[in-house]
């Protein structure tokens, strides 16, 4: 009977051990709004300037790709300059880029290491595609298997030029936008970059919000991604 205390003692104080080391630490879920499941494959979705992870674009996206696929999505809460949502106090944000991509990363973390996901795709809409992009751009190990950009924006420098960090991406885009400014004056200077791994595709008589277009949003995003699962 002492042997077997002894053993079980042993076999207890191993665990502890085990889990003590730096490789076992657990990934903690970043602030967000998250939907879990048995999937193996899921969705991080990225937030446009001043906004939050259930607002516009990503808020209907996140749910519609949890329901209607039965991925698991993760809208991040990422940096937010304080004070009123103006678009021409874009540049403010450049210094907020470390910062997401800590946050993605921990994102991409949380997925593989505590909810068993194998595939993740990452979705970025407006100032959440330059974070995105940006975060690919520098981080070509972070095994994502593919982009979804929505209402993507050029303007400044690197990186928060979503059309420069797009020029240095090898994997799968699917590349969303209106025909209204300021989405499509954006686009137009990506038209080199469209191809079989780049798709374009544009939602006529959308503007930079997407009110109005949350269906044919949601559509078209699914589309692509189950075109991508069967690959």
């Amino acid at each position: 009977m002492h042997g077997m205390a002894w053993w079980r003692r042993y076999v207890l104080a191993s665990v502890v051990a085990m889990a003590a080391l730096p490789g076992a630490a657990r990934a903690e879920q970043p602030r967000g709004e998250y939907l879990g499941g048995d999937s193996k494959v899921a969705v991080i979705l990225a937030h446009g300037q001043g906004l939050d992870p259930d607002s516009q674009v990503v808020g209907p996206l996140r749910r519609a790709i949890h329901d209607r696929l039965g991925w698991q999505t993760l809208s991040l809460q990422l940096p937010v300059v304080p004070g009123e949502r103006n678009p021409a106090r874009f540049l403010e944000y450049a210094a907020t880029f470390p910062e997401a991509y800590r946050t993605i990363q921990a994102g991409l973390d949380f997925l593989r290491k505590e909810q068993g996901v194998e595939r993740v795709y990452l979705l970025g809409y407006s100032m959440g595609a330059r974070m995105v992009t940006g975060f690919l751009a520098t981080h070509s190990d972070a095994g994502v298997a593919g982009l979804v950009g929505v209402g993507m924006l050029g303007g400044g420098e690197e990186p928060l030029n979503t059309n420069l960090n797009l020029k240095k991406l090898t994997l799968p885009v699917l590349d969303l936008h209106g025909d209204t400014d300021p989405d499509a004056k954006s686009a137009a200077f990506r038209k080199g970059l469209f191809s079989e791994r780049h798709r374009e595709v544009v939602l006529a008589g959308a503007h930079h919000d997407y009110k109005g277009y949350e269906r044919a949003l949601a559509d078209a995003v699914i589309a692509w991604l189950e075109d991508q699962a069967r690959r």
